[in-house]
């Protein structure tokens, strides 16, 4: 019998593929003691008679049996809410962090020495390239102009070269806020289509948008059958339930369930989702509020000496352009105040702070961080 030789761990860190090696982990700043600007959430906590009321529901929840039936009923519920179109279905995620994941393994081609495509304006949400490149997709990243609206021709020029098999579209888009023209997303869907690609619209920000592509989809069904709508209950008030779901085609979003872990979403998530969904004027409320908040921010924003520029926004964020972002960004951060350092997420945010629209308070307390430091 021979001795076995002692493991060690550099060896063994050996077989993790060397992109992800390089990679950087998804940071979360560490926020005790600070007000919370920098990840778009709801300042909004529920009602102290709703609170009593989901802990009864919560509690009586069968946490020893699997998902199950209930995931219907919650399905039913978002397919309601969000003005599904007949004949189409939804998928549940764990966010829709998850469902991107989903769409890019469902669109992958290990095996057949061909790599599909994924493509997306840019600045846009990160998740789109890490999920490329992790599960095996070439991603292309096609800027959007200075002021941050698409760039029509480049993206059409970019779609019929790349043949993508995905193309994502936020809607309105992460970090800049952005709202795109409808006629040139049309544009660039009918482009997408002619190639036999899949177009995704992204709009986890959809409480504070002015518009939505579902009215799209439901007018003019046969030119946008290769469309699927994302969303997420993170922006609608419930950040920390991670919910997020896909609506499509029957036929299409059936696909993409098949590679869904199958007890991705959590009876608890599940049922705090559908709680929520009955209370849905709650935080219609909330967001109207967080929309006049905004209104009241920006205004703000424009009147303060040292904001270079301030960009129009259709989301629960504002986009700011100042003299030194990190000098801004770190005296908030003295201040107690978190906001978002985009500067080195992209060359077209050279100097741009990303800031959460709160509450009046919320809001009051970071306007006044930020004009002390800059």
């Amino acid at each position: 019998m021979t001795n076995a030789a002692p493991s060690s761990p550099l060896q063994a860190l050996a077989r993790i593929r060397p992109d992800v090696r390089a990679m950087h982990a998804y940071g979360v700043q560490p926020s005790t003691g600070m007000l919370k600007m920098d990840a778009m959430e709801n300042p909004f906590r529920l009602p102290a008679h709703l609170q009593a009321a989901l802990g009864q529901r919560l509690g009586a929840v069968a946490l020893n049996r699997y998902p199950g039936d209930r995931l219907l009923d919650l399905k039913a519920a978002l397919a309601k809410y969000a003005g599904m179109p007949e004949g189409y279905g939804v998928v549940l995620g764990n966010g829709s962090d998850e469902l991107i994941t989903l769409l890019a393994l469902a669109c992958a081609q290990p095996g057949t020495g061909q790599r599909a495509t994924m493509l997306a304006p840019m600045p846009g949400f990160v998740m789109y390239p890490m999920s490329a490149q992790l599960q095996g997709l070439d991603f292309v990243a096609v800027p959007l102009t200075a002021d941050f609206e698409l760039d029509e021709p480049a993206m059409l020029a970019a779609i019929a070269q790349h043949k993508p098999a995905i193309t994502y579209i936020a809607y309105p888009n992460n970090p800049t806020a952005t709202l795109w023209d409808e006629g040139a997303v049309q544009r660039i869907i009918d482009a997408a289509g002619a190639q036999g690609g899949i177009v995704v619209m992204d709009e986890a920000y959809q409480p504070f948008a002015s518009r939505t592509w579902i009215d799209r989809m439901r007018a003019e069904p046969a030119r946008n059958a290769h469309v699927l709508l994302m969303r997420t209950l993170s922006k609608f008030g419930l950040a920390g339930v991670r919910l997020g779901y896909l609506i499509g085609p029957a036929a299409f979003v059936s696909e993409i369930d098949k590679v869904r872990p199958p007890y991705n979403v959590s009876v608890l998530n599940c049922e705090a989702a559908l709680f929520a969904l009955e209370h849905a004027e709650v935080f219609a409320a909330q967001a109207a509020e967080i929309r006049a908040e905004r209104t009241q921010v920006l205004a703000a924003l424009r009147q303060m000496p040292g904001v270079e520029k301030c960009w129009d926004s259709e989301a629960n964020m504002i986009l700011i352009r100042v003299a030194d972002s990190a000098r801004a960004y770190d005296g908030m951060k003295t201040r107690k105040v978190l906001v978002k350092n985009v500067s080195t997420m992209h060359p077209l945010l050279a100097n741009c702070l990303r800031l959460t629209v709160g509450d009046a308070s919320d809001n009051a307390q970071m306007l006044a961080a930020l004009q002390a430091s800059l």
